[in-house]
């Protein structure tokens, strides 16, 4: 090799470039030729045929799931989508990919979400897996969950108190800058855009509960959070030195992490690191080491001012492995920024969404408040209870086809086939190949889902095929990597809609244009501009 490199000294930098693009040139086509995957018939885009660049293009333009799903309508039930990738958009094909004991794992997809140290969510290792999954699935309880509720109902109640305030100022005629786009008060109403909103209250709630402390950015009206400056000085041993800190618009961080990590996640791991010095990259992996940040000063700031308040960062402190051992402090705050992650951006994003939809369908909206009045009365609670709007079965509908229709976490998640292959509707897939079922295209299934899939229509969920539906409905995933925090995901969306849409009547200030969204590793809104008014509730 010290030859070889010595042989080249004295060649100019432009043939040297030539001569590398050769050999990967080269090495993408006898891979396609050597045909490993067995997969070389299966239709896809030319590129996606030889190399990962295709999908890390379509990644990196930020609406992956859309494009995928063209590819499924102009393909078929497979697609390939890299040398060693199949996308499979048959509903049954998730309990098969995704199942408990089938032996796939995830693949090094989920290597480019690793920051502080490996949490729950990119694990690959199934021992690895399984002792963490041990110490965290407890907390995710229906019981455990039901002690959060008193911190999620504060923050909802935080949220009603600000717009209660602006709307009074709509009434009035006013304007004002609260909030990323202002608000202005016409027609009685009170405009603005919705989702920074939601994305403040997420971060509160489940900074209250992964940190101990929310970030204010509720009654702040602002994104804004504490990232320690030395996650070294940060990350000591439980001292009562408080860690150098500064501020950082945290909903921003989050947005250029997922995107950065999305992208990165499907190029080969052997040229991350060249990757990772392009300007857009650049940024992106300063956003994963802001947002670690992020967890660090939290975490640090818990740790030395010791409390007995009920959440999950106490709950994390207090699991066990099987061998009686807690976790670390890395793995710890890892945890934690897990839940940051997972519980700030689906929770934002999905109720954006709801919004929108409810909005766009007066019909619905009206129908879904009925049940409300009806089910709460005159009673005038500033939050619902869980245990008052638990069981009320269209605003179970509404948000399902919500998260249906919008699938917030919405790209195939890549599995890794076993030892022995896994078979697909009688094609054998040899160990070692990537299949995804991109959940965005199956929640469109008209099979499944009717002629009007694409629509939105919450009384579907009241239709005969309930078992090919609930097979294939997928928001939180499938089989033992599935999402651990669904209890707590579903308790907050059912008290922020009920809550909110039984005090206010929305409508959209643009009803034709098309709710627009960017993908990262979750499919996000852009904005949701809504005119707001207080409802009278008898």
């Amino acid at each position: 090799m010290a030859g070889i490199i010595g042989s080249l000294g004295g060649v100019d930098s432009i043939t040297l470039l030539i001569f590398i693009l050769i050999i990967v040139l080269l090495v993408h086509i006898v891979g396609y030729v050597a045909d490993p995957h067995g997969i070389r018939s299966i239709p896809g885009p030319f590129l996606a045929k030889f190399s990962d660049i295709w999908l890390g293009m379509v990644s990196g333009h930020s609406h992956r799931s859309e494009v995928v799903h063209e590819m499924h309508k102009k393909y078929g039930t497979f697609v390939r989508l890299a040398p060693d990738h199949v996308s499979i958009s048959d509903p049954e094909a998730l309990q098969i990919v995704y199942a408990h004991g089938n032996g796939s794992l995830k693949s090094n997809f989920y290597d480019a979400f690793v920051s502080i140290q490996r949490g729950l969510f990119n694990t690959r290792n199934r021992t690895d897996h399984t002792r963490k999954r041990k110490i965290v699935s407890h907390i995710f309880s229906q019981k455990s969950v039901i002690e959060f509720e008193p911190h999620v109902r504060q923050y909802v109640g935080e949220l009603i108190q600000q717009w209660d305030r602006l709307c009074d100022g709509a009434v009035k005629g006013l304007s004002g800058t609260e909030g990323e786009g202002g608000w202005m008060g016409r027609d009685g109403r009170l405009w603005l855009d919705c989702l920074p909103w939601y994305n403040y209250l997420a971060f509160d709630i489940i900074g209250d509960l992964a940190f101990g402390s929310p970030f204010s950015m509720v009654m702040a009206a602002k994104d804004s959070a504490p990232v320690a400056v030395s996650h070294k000085d940060a990350m000591k041993s439980y001292g009562d030195t408080e860690c150098e800190v500064i501020r950082i618009p945290a909903v921003k961080i989050l947005n250029d992490r997922g995107e950065y990590s999305a992208t990165m996640g499907v190029l080969p791991p052997w040229c991350r690191p060249f990757v990772r010095q392009i300007p857009w990259f650049r940024v992106g992996n300063k956003a994963v080491k802001n947002l670690a940040g992020l967890a660090v000063a939290a975490v640090a700031k818990r740790l030395t001012t010791p409390t007995d308040r009920i959440d999950l960062l106490s709950k994390l402190q207090d699991g066990k492995d099987d061998e009686g051992q807690p976790m670390g402090r890395g793995e710890l705050t890892a945890e934690a920024l897990t839940q940051l992650i997972a519980g700030s951006d689906t929770t934002s994003n999905s109720s954006c969404a709801i919004t929108y939809y409810l909005a766009h369908n007066p019909r619905v909206q009206q129908k879904l408040q009925k049940e409300l009045d009806d089910a709460l009365g005159a009673e005038d609670l500033t939050a619902s209870t869980f245990e008052q709007v638990k069981r009320l079965i269209y605003l179970e509908a509404v948000i399902n086809e919500a998260l249906r229709i919008h699938s917030t976490s919405a790209i195939g998640l890549p599995r890794i086939v076993p030892e022995g292959g896994l078979i697909i509707q009688g094609k054998h897939f040899s160990a070692n190949t990537v299949l995804s079922v991109p959940s965005y295209t199956i929640h469109r299934d008209k099979g499944v889902w009717g002629e009007d899939a694409d629509d939105f229509r919450p009384e579907r969920w009241f239709e005969p095929n309930q078992t090919a539906i609930q097979k294939t409905f997928n928001p939180f995933s499938f089989g033992p990597r599935a999402c651990v925090g669904r209890n707590l995901a579903s308790m907050e969306l059912l008290i922020i809609i009920s809550s909110i849409f039984r005090r206010y009547d929305f409508v959209l200030e643009q009803p034709d244009k098309p709710f627009d969204t960017r993908e990262g590793f979750l499919r996000k809104p852009t904005e949701c501009k809504v005119g707001i008014k207080r409802r009278n509730i008898i």
